[in-house]
């Protein structure tokens, strides 16, 4: 059975360096990070751009769950409202695939210590702290799985998510 792993979780919480350690422990496996389908220049949040974005995510995960290569596919993003995890869902060719939904949570001092370290290597900027952080809030609302990964390496965390998939495998009929 394929199974699509979406990983959510404010920005700078580590989605990106978790899933790419997640990656190597689910193979054989695709990931998907949403932030590459927002890589523009210049970055514009506007209605059109939304809908484009979400387009071509739908489209590229729906490519990698059609592909028999993949057993597993990871996709990570800002998720941070029920609405933004339905309506993805309701896209994607779902017939035979288990869904896994984790949400990765920080500390506000770990965000920003991610975000420091983002900073200093020109890959953020400090605007996103108050963005992380109002999003913070909503992630205990939704109806995933919670890993917090305060004092975690991101191999760490993603062997804990790799411990639950297999988890959810044992409990599947």
């Amino acid at each position: 059975m394929k199974r699509l792993v979406l990983i959510g979780g404010p920005m700078a919480v580590g989605k990106t360096a978790v899933c790419r350690e997640l990656k190597h422990l689910a193979a054989p496996c695709a990931f998907l990070d949403g932030d590459w389908c927002w890589d523009m220049e210049p970055f514009q949040v506007t209605a059109e751009t939304k809908a484009m974005v979400q387009e071509n995510i739908a489209f590229l995960l729906g490519q990698f769950l059609r592909c028999p290569a993949y057993e597993t596919v990871i996709f990570c993003w800002v998720m941070h409202q029920q609405e933004i995890l339905d309506g993805l869902l309701a896209r994607l060719p779902l017939e035979g695939v288990e869904v896994f939904s984790l949400s990765l949570l920080a500390k506000p001092e770990t965000l920003w210590e991610h975000i420091r370290g983002d900073v200093e290597r020109g890959l953020r900027t400090w605007d996103v702290l108050d963005r992380s952080l109002e999003r913070l809030s909503h992630y205990g609302e939704l109806n995933t799985h919670k890993l917090w990964v305060d004092g975690l390496t991101a191999r760490e965390a993603a062997q804990q998510i790799a411990a639950l998939l297999e988890e959810q495998k044992k409990d599947l009929p």
